[in-house]
């Protein structure tokens, strides 16, 4: 299993299907920015949400939103563009998803947040603090070191 956390910005809003059985699946589209040698690049991966887990999520969720992503990382897929040129498709199947810091600022979110929150749901500059890293701010979700017991596979 390859298990990956990357942070990015949405390049669409999610979209929703089911399959034939009835299950729902989401999928975003990330572009996470990289520098190599100097220039930057962008990668994108198609991020897959099965069943309703971040269903209070969503409806904060749209074009350029700031997201943290981990999940299993699918097999690469190398195939060739319009232009014919060779590119690798990365899918990840996601575990845990919250809302970046590094996101639009304040005025943005205010703007393209729905006017009414799910219940029992704050807005997302109340909830952008990932569990488990001390660089992500600060924000009511703070890490506390018992949160992760029970995260632990050993």
């Amino acid at each position: 299993m390859n298990f990956i956390f990357i942070a990015g910005h949405l390049g669409a809003d999610p979209e929703t299907r089911f399959t034939p059985s009835g299950q729902k699946v989401v999928s975003l589209r990330l572009a996470v920015n990289a520098r190599k040698g100097g220039k930057e690049e962008t990668v994108w991966y198609r991020v897959t949400i099965w069943g309703d887990r971040f269903d209070k999520m969503l409806p904060y969720l749209k074009k350029g939103s700031g997201v943290l992503v981990s999940g299993e990382l699918g097999k690469p897929e190398i195939y060739t563009d319009r232009e014919g040129k060779p590119q690798v498709a990365l899918e990840i199947t996601a575990e845990n998803i919250r809302f970046s810091p590094f996101g639009k600022n304040e005025k943005s979110r205010e703007e393209s947040a729905p006017q009414s929150n799910p219940k029992g749901f704050s807005t997302p500059t109340d909830t952008y603090a990932y569990n488990g890293s001390s660089m992500m701010g600060q924000g009511s979700n703070s890490y506390h070191e018992d949160d992760q017991d029970d995260a632990l596979p050993f």
